[in-house]
């Protein structure tokens, strides 16, 4: 029996993660959670996973919470200390980190630093303090990832040296917007963008999806969970059926395939380095009869050069590339600015930062304040 902890219940990895247990009450029980605003849906998975401790990020819904779990027998807290009480929980020895966003990087740095394993879906805490994060896991916990695609990484290393590999082939979809001329991107809604063709997720990851930002943080990911020497490409692959491949260095190539459902990386995630029956449709490739790919048009797509150059800058560039687009997303999501004006917006900011040195978490944090500054000054200006 493994009992986990999970930071973001509510949202699409937490409540993938819950039916992975759900299916697997026998192997893993629950001693905490994490939810943002959705109390209701929250109040539900209390009752039925029965955890003993629980936290709401947004103050504003703890009244509500209390009066959902009335009778329950469980701890309430909220905002981020409460979130750190659940990354830490003494009973946990895994932390599903599912936290969207920076939101996600205090509580996760908490678990690893209470020797917790962390199985990271929250792609922006290695992204905006990488050196920090993989500082304080060095021989003491382990990262897992659950993204699939660093998860078809982490499969394909299996049983194999990480100096071995030639090159990473990251893999995307190309988004709801693969097929779209230039032209077109200047007026798409966000209900075409939050129609993504493969993946059902949250609106912000929809959106880095859509701007392929998504695939340049995955870039910045892989870079610190396999080496940041070494190479890795992009490539776009439309049917979402091979998650990731590694070239070694003697031109073999593995890739993991499957079915695109985000149960079978958790599950790997949970269980790693061991598997277990998932209960979901076996991949019929005869069904989907071609795998096709093409190269990313860096053009049409320039989230992932900006992603790219701001690994190359280091120090706390990344840092005001996650903010800066956090807000930017929002905003798009907001109807306040076009969706061509996400990537340009990040660039002005990415421009106007003077970088610095990450030596601690209060590094990361002004970092990112400034930049969520930065853009909501140039958002103003562009709206008025």
């Amino acid at each position: 029996m493994k009992t986990i902890s999970i930071l973001g219940s509510t949202g699409s990895i937490g409540v993938n993660t819950l039916d992975v247990v759900r299916q697997n009450r026998d192997r893993f029980a629950v001693a905490a959670m994490v939810a943002g605003s959705n109390v209701e849906l929250f109040a539900e998975q209390v009752k039925e996973f029965k955890p003993s401790l629980v936290s709401v990020f947004n103050l504003s819904k703890v009244g509500e919470l209390k009066e959902l779990l009335q009778g329950e027998d469980v701890e309430i807290l909220c905002g981020e200390e409460g979130s750190i009480k659940v990354a830490t929980h003494p009973d946990a020895s895994l932390v599903v980190s599912a936290i969207v966003g920076s939101a996600g990087l205090v509580p996760s740095l908490a678990a690893i630093q209470s020797s917790k394993d962390l199985a990271l879906a929250n792609k922006e805490t290695l992204v905006v303090a990488g050196e920090l994060i993989l500082r304080e896991a060095k021989n003491k916990v382990n990262l897992i990832p659950i993204d699939s695609e660093h998860s078809a990484i982490l499969q394909a290393l299996n049983g194999e040296k990480k100096e071995r590999i030639k090159k990473i082939i990251l893999t995307g979809s190309g988004g709801p917007f693969r097929t779209f001329a230039k032209e077109q991107m200047a007026n798409v809604t966000v209900k075409e963008a939050l129609n993504h063709p493969n993946w059902t997720m949250g609106a912000k990851i929809t959106i880095d999806s859509a701007t392929m930002m998504n695939k340049g943080l995955e870039y910045i990911e892989a870079k610190w969970l396999f080496g940041l020497d070494t190479p890795v490409e992009i490539i776009v692959h439309p049917q979402s059926i091979i998650h990731s491949m590694i070239e070694f260095v003697d031109t073999s190539v593995m890739a993991q395939l499957g079915i695109p459902d985000m149960r079978v990386p958790i599950a790997y995630a949970l269980t790693f380095p061991d598997r277990i029956d998932c209960a979901l449709p076996t991949l019929n490739l005869a069904a989907v009869k071609q795998l096709t790919f093409e190269e990313p048009d860096y053009e049409k797509f320039p989230c992932i050069k900006l992603a790219q150059d701001s690994l190359e800058a280091g120090q706390s560039m990344p840092a005001v590339l996650n903010a800066a687009n956090e807000v930017a997303v929002q905003a798009f999501l907001d109807e306040e600015i076009p969706f061509k004006d996400i990537a340009e917006t990040i660039r002005i900011a990415m421009n106007n930062h003077k970088p610095h040195t990450i030596d601690s978490l209060e590094d990361v944090q002004s970092a990112d304040r400034w930049a969520r500054e930065e853009v909501r000054k140039l958002i103003t200006v562009t709206t008025h």
